[in-house]
């Protein structure tokens, strides 16, 4: 299923079929929303394995893609967005004893918006979803920081499938 939810970004998802390897499912859908064209690539940047962000070769978009459940998940950004997050996860994920910024409790829509931040950031869970500061600006709309001189990221809460939370973190060039 494809739902274009923003103006600054295009999402889709499909179910996983039992046994398929769900980056395929993910890569499926990225060519759907960015055109059969282009090419994907996710290279580490630590160590130049298959496992990194992903990457439209030769397309000035950014991409992200994220996994729940059975389900895969695809965002592909207009173009001028410089960094782009995604995730996803159920509704009824269990994070008794996780805090985000501020010490509170963590609810499924707090995580995938730090996820998605982080994800935007390129460092993903390799820093504590605690560094992330969601907030709301002036304008209404959600904006997230990593520490006080971080990059400034705008959030969008997305309709995904029913039963999950689905946030888009990213930043313009």
């Amino acid at each position: 299923m494809r739902m274009d939810l923003v103006p600054a970004i295009a999402l889709a998802w499909a179910p996983v079929p039992p046994g398929a390897p769900r980056r395929d499912v993910a890569w499926r859908l990225l060519r759907e929303l960015a055109g059969a064209h282009v090419g994907i690539a996710n290279p580490c940047p630590r160590c130049g394995g298959p496992h990194g962000p992903v990457v439209l070769v030769g397309d000035d978009r950014r991409a992200s893609v994220s996994y729940s459940g059975s389900l895969a998940f695809a965002a592909v950004a207009r173009p001028g967005v410089a960094a782009l997050g995604l995730d996803a996860e159920p509704e009824e994920r269990d994070l008794a004893g996780v805090d985000l910024a501020g010490g509170a409790p963590a609810t499924a829509r707090d995580w995938v918006r730090a996820e998605a931040v982080l994800k935007a950031d390129g460092r993903g869970l390799s820093l504590d979803p605690a560094a992330v500061d969601v907030r709301r600006a002036p304008d209404g709309r959600l904006t997230a920081r990593i520490g006080p001189q971080g990059s400034t990221y705008l959030i969008e809460d997305l309709a995904g499938p029913r039963g999950h939370v689905v946030s888009a973190a990213y930043r313009d060039a």
